[in-house]
């Protein structure tokens, strides 16, 4: 890797309407920017991983999937493949299927905390359209390490929670719209040089980040390792429902479970309601089910002419669809909450 004082390690991250902005930026960059980029873009596991062909189209700077073991080159721009988390070691890339964080795999955070981690004050993060805060704990990080952090204008997002989330909770160094973004970093890069800063890290927190690029990666934790990095909880994982503890980034607190999965506060309050949403749901194929079988019984003893039995089962069917008339209106009342929609 290239040992010029202002090379920089960019890191990106975006889910909805993020990929134009995406575009946008690399599209007016310079070729000999001295940085080398990682971009995390929310997208479904099953689909073909396009953005790196997309954007070679601009003929800037050439853009790949990643690969696990590959070496860090300057002038480079490396994309998280589909269902895969992207790490950065020193001089290295890992790709790896990792725990989800914030339900997502690839996600934004495990990229920028582990870029904080290996780079410190050389990591530029950018969080640019996208909902809910992925992302916000690791700008967080590297904000804490010394690294810059940059937020797209909210009102330039298509999608604005992620940028909002993160400038309520990080100290952003810039808040820009997208079109202001490549000369930015084009200053940066070529400009200036990283910030000197001496910051001494407890041995506490230094564990944290260890274990927690360490789950990432998919590496194999003692369960009792793991539910030492934070506080018990009553909350159980809407993923796997082991209990969840709660880790905090100076103010800010978050959750992970012993088997690794992560959420914010505002990821576990959608995944929680979300999930209500879907046992109403089962709830009333439930009912349903049973008014069918009682109705169906009824008539079977109705035809044998037991009608004090057949009643018996007709009213219990009655008394069902009462129930599954209140369970209806609870669905329809029912909302998947998150900051954004209860501030």
């Amino acid at each position: 890797m290239p040992e010029s004082p202002n090379y920089r390690i960019i890191v990106i991250g975006a889910s909805a309407g993020g990929f134009e902005a995406i575009q946008n930026m690399v599209a007016a960059l310079p070729p000999d920017l001295p940085a080398s980029i990682f971009i995390v873009w929310h997208m479904s596991p099953d689909i073909k991983g396009v953005l790196p062909h997309v954007l070679n189209k601009y003929e800037t700077l050439p853009a790949a999937n990643a690969y696990d073991g590959e070496e860090i080159r300057q002038g480079r721009i490396y994309v998280a493949p589909p269902d895969y988390h992207l790490l950065l070691e020193d001089g290295k890339i890992r790709v790896t299927r990792g725990p989800k964080e914030n339900r997502f795999r690839p996600a934004v955070d495990p990229l920028f905390r582990s870029a904080a981690y290996a780079y410190g004050p050389r990591v530029i993060g950018i969080i640019l359209s996208g909902a809910l805060d992925d992302g916000t704990s690791g700008l967080w990080m590297v904000k804490h390490r010394g690294g810059t952090a940059i937020v797209q204008e909210p009102s330039d997002a298509p999608v604005s929670s992620m940028p909002e989330s993160a400038l309520r909770q990080v100290d952003v160094d810039y808040t820009v719209p997208v079109a202001a973004m490549p000369a930015l970093l084009e200053r940066l890069c070529f400009e200036s040089k990283p910030k000197q800063v001496n910051i001494e890290f407890n041995m506490e927190e230094q564990k944290q980040i260890k274990e927690e690029i360490r789950i990432a990666k998919g590496e194999n934790l003692e369960p009792a390792e793991v539910l030492q990095l934070g506080e018990l909880t009553p909350f159980a994982c809407p993923e796997c429902h082991g209990v969840l503890m709660a880790l905090r980034d100076g103010e800010r607190k978050r959750y992970r479970c012993h088997t690794g999965h992560a959420y914010s506060s505002d990821a576990l309050l959608s995944s929680v309601t979300e999930a209500i949403d879907d046992n109403l749901w089962n709830a009333i194929r439930g009912i349903e089910e049973s008014m069918m079988l009682l109705n169906h019984m009824g008539d079977h003893y109705a035809e044998m002419n037991q009608t004090a039995v057949a009643a018996k089962y007709f009213q219990k069917a009655q008394e069902a669809e009462g129930r599954l008339k209140v369970l209806k209106d609870m669905v329809i009342t029912h909302e998947q909450l998150s900051k954004g929609k209860i501030e």
